[in-house]
């Protein structure tokens, strides 16, 4: 093995939700080199719960900024200790939380300039921090006259590494309802309705893969950064992760955990109520969007336990006993309020769009998971996607592990589902992200000379023709038009009367 205090490297930076995480990735894309500390229990002080401090009866969340500064300290100092090579790290780049902000006082660029490396950094930044731009300005407006910027929560990340404030990049800054993403720009209308001289608190943004600086002298000076180690712009979580997942064009990936996410590299975007779209991280000129469904693993789970006696095994037989289409037999089942759509309850509908009560219990489940990836395709279609010949599907999450169910996956979307390790993707992203922005490399046709994913479920029809799959495409039009239905009948009686009837039975709001 190589000693580590001897590889050229890219750092990749996660300044998450509960965590502050750091890998090292070489020159071949290996992760030689991890670390992390945990908010909760590496830095009690801050009396945090999951990395947060809730407010205001749950509806407002802060995290202490100090705090994510401190554990940035306190990794820089392990690796130091540990006799960790930073005069070979080639550039660094990064991911935060994304929809939080991060203000600056009057007078801290001067303070980030003049850091003295005979001290941590959390002993010399002065912080105050908030987390919607127009909520700090209505309720707090002195505190928002005396902001000199206002940062994401990567920017501020990155300003921390350049000694100087960073750009907000192009595919962090359109998570905030503020960005025009077809120009890149900043929307002057929105800017306008949050608060008075919002641009120049903001600054221009900049493509993500921008080298927005070199490292601090406070880094070079305290740990030995080479003084040309670069500073690329850093991202928002989900973009990196994107990245980390060597996603394409045409490729999707599919988290599925407690709640299924799915993300999709668009060429041509069609922006919906539903759904996110952000810049691409990788490539400026396309895009990505996010879908997230709240009932995933805990749907499947109580479908197992009341159609296949507790046993996966008993539910992968009967996916396999059943028939791709389920005979005309369509599901749908949300027995938590649904992100995407908004829709709660059990649905039902037979071969001929009658809905009904139950089905038997190979049907039930075939149901329930063809009808959790057909809403998959339908709403990420809704948002511009298309299948296409070369598309891949990347699986990650408890159920990947259960081939059965990554076949019915495979064969709803007509592509061929790879499993991948998702491990640290916001972290081996952002140190991508770093490689990408350096001379002579280029991050999209590196990807897959990688082995990170090996085929799991093929399909039983062409890879981008659904055509070719009999009654594919009918069947899931047809779940299309009975989810139009389906939320505008909920939306409907839950103004009417507070509740809706679902399957027979009241749901209260």
């Amino acid at each position: 093995m190589v000693d580590p205090a001897a590889r050229c490297c890219c750092l990749g930076w996660d300044f998450s939700t509960q965590q502050v995480k750091v890998v090292a990735v070489d020159a071949e894309l290996n992760v030689f080199y991890e670390d992390s500390v945990h908010f909760d229990t590496d830095l009690p002080e801050f009396g945090t719960q999951g990395g947060v401090h809730v407010h205001e009866g749950g509806l407002a969340v802060t995290s202490p900024v100090l705090m994510w500064v401190q554990a940035l300290d306190i990794i820089l100092e392990k690796m130091k200790a540990s006799g960790f090579g930073f005069s070979q790290v080639l550039a660094l780049s990064g991911a935060g939380q994304q929809h939080g902000s991060v203000y600056w006082k009057v007078g801290a660029s001067q303070v980030l300039k003049g850091l003295s490396p005979d001290l941590p950094l959390h002993e010399q930044l002065q912080r105050f921090t908030g987390n919607q731009i127009a909520k700090i300005y209505q309720q707090h407006p002195e505190a928002y006259s005396h902001t000199e910027r206002i940062s994401l929560v990567s920017s501020f990340a990155a300003s921390l590494f350049l000694g100087s404030y960073s750009h907000i990049d192009y595919s962090d800054g359109s998570g905030m309802n503020l960005l025009q993403i077809q120009d890149k720009v900043w929307s002057q209308a929105c800017l306008d309705a949050c608060a008075p001289h919002l641009e120049k608190k903001l600054g221009p943004p900049v493509p993500s893969c921008s080298v927005v600086g070199a490292v601090s002298s406070y880094y070079v000076q305290r740990y030995g950064f080479p003084p040309g180690c670069k500073v690329v712009a850093f991202t928002g979580d989900n973009p990196a992760s994107l990245a980390g997942m060597r996603l394409e064009e045409g490729d999707i990936a599919v988290s599925l955990g407690t709640s299924d996410t799915l993300f999709l590299w668009l060429k041509e975007p069609t922006p919906a109520l539903e759904g996110h779209i952000f810049c691409n991280p990788v490539d400026p000129q396309q895009y990505m969007a996010l879908l997230c469904f709240k009932n995933g693993s805990l749907m499947r789970e109580k479908i197992r336990d009341e159609a296949a006696s507790c046993s996966w095994s008993k539910f992968s037989e009967a996916l396999q006993s059943t028939e791709m289409g389920n005979g005309g037999n369509l599901g749908f089942y949300f027995d938590v309020m649904e992100i995407t759509p908004e829709i709660t309850g059990r649905y039902r509908f037979s071969a001929e769009n009658c809905e009904v009560s139950a089905f038997p219990r190979n049907v039930e489940i075939r149901a329930l998971i063809e009808g959790q990836f057909m809403a998959k395709r339908i709403h990420a279609e809704g948002l511009g996607y298309r299948v296409m010949p070369k598309t891949k599907i990347l699986a990650t999450g408890g159920a990947s592990h259960n081939r059965d169910i990554l076949q019915v996956l495979a064969d709803v979307f007509c592509a061929p589902v790879y499993v991948i390790d998702t491990a640290n993707s916001a972290c081996v992203g952002s140190a991508y992200q770093a490689f990408h922005a350096l001379p002579l490399i280029c991050l999209v046709n590196i990807y897959w000379a990688l082995s990170v994913c090996w085929l799991c479920a093929g399909h039983q029809g062409s890879s981008g023709d659904p055509d070719l799959v009999p009654g594919l495409e009918e069947l899931v039009q047809q779940g299309w038009n009975l989810q139009q239905t389906l939320a505008r009948n909920c939306e409907k009686c839950s103004e009417e009367s507070g509740w809706c009837l679902v399957v027979g039975e009241r749901v209260e709001d």
